[in-house]
């Protein structure tokens, strides 16, 4: 199978990383010294993971789109809680056993749950990291939360990790999952099964998690 490459950056980084953009095109990124044929190669390798996002990616625009209405159920930590809508309040967002969202902001109601849920995962986010990382001895530069919609997270070459808003609507044991798998490539770059050993010495239910995150994925969207 010959997957074709839309766009190739290239930097001072140390490894190849692969992008599917919302549209289904791939994005490489790569060192400056990689030969074409190792990109190509590696892209060979990742054949299976790349056919596997571009469907979930289709799978994500047939969800209908929220409507922010009375009733309409929003997932976090796992669980889905019912959306009221109520008088003018401040914020205009709140949560307590449920959400509630002032009616005169409902036509906005995307941007006011977005910007909820990245503030959320930041909290929950960075408290996991610190713990794991105190725990095992892992030395992060800092976390961020991004808007990435086919990457749970990733971990850049300085030590910063990367971890998108979508995921604090999963369960608290995926979410350390994720979190374990990010710090765990401060160590081991790759997805050898070096990596695996370690992340599996930390947390030993991770194919669990992994499986939950591949078959449960496409919900965490608004």
């Amino acid at each position: 199978m010959q997957i074709q490459i839309d766009k190739l950056t290239r930097s001072k980084r140390r490894t190849i990383s692969l992008i599917i953009e919302r549209d289904g095109t791939l994005t490489v990124r790569a060192p400056l010294r990689v030969s074409q044929s190792m990109i190509e190669s590696f892209i060979q390798q990742k054949a299976d993971w790349i056919m596997r996002t571009r469907k979930k990616i289709e799978s994500i625009e047939q969800i209908p789109a929220k409507r922010y209405v009375d009733g309409e159920k929003f997932l976090f930590l796992g669980s889905f809680f019912d959306l009221k809508l109520v008088r003018p309040q401040q914020p205009s967002l709140q949560f307590d056993s449920g959400f509630t969202l002032s009616q005169s902001v409902q036509p906005k109601g995307g941007q006011h749950f977005t910007k909820w849920y990245k503030d959320r995962a930041y909290e929950i986010i960075s408290e996991r990291v610190q713990e794991y990382a105190q725990r095992f001895s892992f030395t992060p530069k800092k976390v961020k939360i991004s808007s990435a919609r086919t990457r749970w997270g990733s971990c850049s070459p300085d030590g910063t990790l990367n971890f998108t808003w979508r995921l604090v609507m999963a369960p608290l044991d995926v979410i350390d999952y994720v979190v374990v798998h990010e710090l765990t490539h401060l160590r081991v770059k790759n997805h050898s099964s070096k990596f695996w050993q370690a992340v599996e010495s930390i947390d030993p239910e991770y194919r669990r998690k992994r499986k939950w995150l591949r078959e449960n994925g496409e919900k965490l969207n608004l």
